[in-house]
């Protein structure tokens, strides 16, 4: 089993028979960030279907924007289009939102509803270039699924 694949299984654990978004998304996070080496902000941002943005959710590690547009960002830009981003340098990316310098690549991953409609995001941002890849993401992804599983 490998390291993302027991990550999956713990949040599965966690989270059994619990229903209370806010206190899943902060478990979630912490999860996150004790177990996955390299990242330097772990957490969620929610969407506000008053204001059309994202509001910061629970979270691990510095302060954070506490709104962001859609399509503005790599956050901003996973929620509007409901794709996961993995950018290898945060600098190159057009609509980069630096809420931390030390930041240097960033995977947001999208939460949907069960209807497809969205949630938020997952957003992890690591200190290091390049700290994410396509079977990282996957993974990322399903953790979302499970995620999302207790909370829709």
């Amino acid at each position: 089993m490998t390291e993302l694949s027991l990550l999956n299984e713990q949040i599965s654990a966690l989270l059994t028979d619990e229903h209370s978004a806010i206190a899943n998304l902060a478990n979630a996070s912490a999860l996150i960030n004790e177990s996955v080496p390299d990242l330097n902000w772990t957490g969620f941002y929610l969407y506000n279907s008053q204001s059309n943005q994202l509001d910061l959710g629970p979270f691990q590690g510095k302060v954070a924007c506490m709104h962001i547009e859609l399509g503005k960002g790599v956050c901003g830009v996973a929620a509007s289009t409901k794709k996961t981003q993995i950018v290898d340098d945060v600098s190159k990316f057009a609509s980069y939102i630096a809420c931390d310098s030390a930041a240097k690549s960033e995977l947001v991953v999208p939460m949907l509803k069960e209807d497809g409609s969205l949630y938020g995001v997952l957003d992890l941002d690591a200190p290091i270039l390049s700290r994410f890849n396509q079977s990282f993401a996957d993974q990322m992804n399903e953790f979302a699924k499970r995620l999302m599983s207790t909370i829709d």
